[in-house]
């Protein structure tokens, strides 16, 4: 199954860009409760475990609420411009509760019991739901959550935005502010592939999880419903970076909440993206991870040597030694020079040398690794 949308290729003007402070603290939740999908992100995780007793037992208590979903209300609007996090409570206290209802209950009655995609509100008012959701909510998150849920949505939503008030305050304010800069980044990044690419170029980069058809001119996901969204001329379609949102890519596919993606931000992807060693360094180390290439190798720094000196000192066979010394040599590590009869190794210094930089270089977070040419 599949949420398809369908934008043309050449309608860029039917995209959006935008990023959000709440929608952030909702997905870093997310990530705390469910670190081991998030493994880019467990530096976070430890440092939330300062966090006061009482507000962690406030976001377990409301982790139905976003540990596989979230309410799509925080999902930003393309149009518009970016509201700092007061401004987003503001809005979001201003939701209609039967709505908000409706967002809350949705990871509680999972599958949905309505035909179709359509998710209305009122389904909730129906005896055999009702008394389905309120069973469900007071298994998952206790009496007075659920009771909240079903007879006062507007209290349940207040709460929870005290919630984040609450975490915001400890700990979030100052990750938004590290964070920011990188989201912009993202956006700037996007609108430059889109630019030089078209959008289905950048949506390309989020594969596995995003699949396009440029000439169809649509893109989808695999989701545990269908559900075909076309982006008609009034509308946009909200591509919003995220620091917390990798290795997903959140959708959303229903109004009245903007319809678009939250795709990990470039600079998370770069952080997740395994480096691969250079096929040198690879060599030589495998060349050196033999006790008796070691002692080879060691004999031959000394001096220069030829086979049938050294495999008596090495305890080795001709023949095997020969072996060892092919290796080394290719990785680089010997040379071979004649004198008359006999074929000495010695050793390449600079090849020495430049094997300490260039696992240095590998290992370090920020600097490119040399090469060991």
């Amino acid at each position: 199954m599949t949420i398809e949308f369908r934008v043309p290729a050449t309608a860029t003007e039917l995209v959006g860009f935008s990023y959000s402070p709440a929608l952030e603290a909702v997905l870093s939740l997310h990530v705390l409760v469910e670190p081991k999908h998030h493994p880019v992100q467990h530096p976070w995780v430890r440092a939330m475990r300062r966090l006061p007793p009482a507000l962690k037992r406030e976001i377990d208590a409301f982790s139905f609420a976003f540990r596989s979903y979230f309410p799509e209300f925080f999902f930003p609007s393309p149009t518009g411009e970016l509201l700092d996090f007061a401004d987003e409570l503001e809005r979001l206290r201003r939701i209609d509760p039967e709505l908000a209802r409706l967002e809350f209950a949705l990871p509680l009655l999972t599958p949905w019991p309505a035909d179709g995609p359509v998710r209305d509100p009122d389904v909730l008012a129906e005896p055999v739901v009702r008394r389905r959701l309120s069973e469900q909510a007071a298994a998952v998150c206790g009496e007075t959550l659920a009771t909240l849920l079903l007879d006062d949505p507007g209290a349940l939503l207040e709460r929870f935005l005290r919630l984040l008030e609450g975490y915001w305050e400890e700990a979030f304010a100052e990750e938004w502010r590290r964070i920011e800069p990188e989201l912009a980044d993202s956006v700037t990044e996007a609108g430059r592939q889109i630019a030089e690419h078209g959008l289905y170029g950048m949506l390309r980069a989020l594969w596995p999880e995003v699949r396009c058809d440029p000439v169809a001119g649509r893109f989808w996901l695999e989701r545990p419903h269908d559900h075909q969204v076309a982006i008609g001329p009034h509308e946009q379609l909200a591509l919003v970076p995220s620091a917390f949102v990798w290795p997903h890519i959140r959708v959303n596919c229903d109004g009245p909440w903007p319809l678009g993606l939250v795709f990990p931000a470039s600079s998370i992807v770069r952080e997740a993206r395994p480096r691969i060693p250079p096929a040198q360094l690879v060599g030589v180390l495998r060349a050196l991870a033999d006790d008796t290439r070691l002692r080879a190798l060691r004999l031959i720094a000394e001096r220069p040597r030829s086979t049938q000196e050294l495999a008596p000192l090495v305890g080795v066979s001709e023949a095997a030694l020969s072996k060892h010394l092919r290796v080394l040599a290719e990785a680089g590590l010997l040379e071979r020079c004649r004198q008359g009869y006999y074929v000495l190794y010695r050793l390449v210094p600079r090849k020495v040398a430049e094997l300490a930089p260039g696992l240095e270089g590998f290992l370090g977070e920020n600097s490119a690794p040399p090469t060991l040419d």
